[in-house]
């Protein structure tokens, strides 16, 4: 499991993901402070770091 620090694109606060090993793709997750929907893109670096993108959910 992996920790990843992801800025929410609508309220902008500063938050942890936990990423298993295994995620990869796309998925849709709310924001823990204003409850509005991420997408959240998964992917792996070749040094098996997840590469993360949080933008807003249409």
């Amino acid at each position: 499991m992996h920790e990843v620090q992801v800025q929410c694109p609508y309220c902008y606060e500063i938050q942890w993901l936990e990423i298993e090993s295994d995620e990869r793709g796309e998925m849709v997750q709310d924001c823990e402070v204003c409850c509005r929907p991420w997408r959240v893109r998964v992917s792996w670096s070749r040094d098996h770091e997840p590469q993360v993108m949080v933008d807003r959910a249409q």
